[in-house]
């Protein structure tokens, strides 16, 4: 190694070296205060969930309807500004059934994740969240499901506002 290098290497720091205040430094306690802003579309989309109403966001120009919804339509590129109810009713569009939760703990009842396509939005748009209420060996692509909802007084505005989707219990015509 050159001299030239060698003299730029720095001085290493042990831990000596703070303890006996050969080097000046501030430790406060940290504090993580935060805000968050959820924006203007999700905004909406939560206050619905509080309500118990499901929202999806309307495109005058495509006529898309997508869920959750978002500012700018992703096909035309126009405004979104109309918000629309839709049902709390839907069809699993995909689905897993897991063994691990999210932070890696085995868990012997499974949870089964899914897409939920919700009925009003447009074909392929839809959520995750969980199935709930059903034996993992009866869940299939397609099957109808209904959201249940927490008691009115104990929503929040968050997308746990939906406990889990049920299979809807469909009335058969005479």
């Amino acid at each position: 190694m050159s001299k030239q290098i060698k003299d730029f290497r720095g001085t290493p720091l042990r831990e000596s070296d703070f303890q006996e205040g050969k080097v000046l430094y501030v430790h406060d306690a940290l504090r993580g205060e935060y805000a968050w802003d959820t924006g203007i579309a999700i905004g909406h989309y939560l206050a619905g969930l509080k309500k118990g109403v499901i929202l999806g966001a309307r495109c005058d120009h495509c006529r898309k309807i997508v869920v959750p919804p978002r500012t700018v339509c992703e096909w035309c590129f126009r405004p979104l500004t109309e918000y629309v109810p839709l049902q709390d009713t839907g069809t699993v569009n995909t689905f897993s059934i897991c063994y691990v939760t999210w932070d890696v703990k085995r868990i012997e009842k499974p949870e089964i994740p899914a897409v939920i396509e919700i009925d009003g939005a447009s074909p392929g748009h839809g959520i995750l969240h969980k199935l709930g209420d059903v034996n993992p060996e009866e869940v299939t692509i397609g099957m109808r499901v209904q959201a249940v909802w927490k008691p009115a007084e104990e929503r929040e505005g968050a997308i746990t506002d939906i406990l889990y989707w049920r299979p809807l219990k469909e009335v058969k015509k005479r």
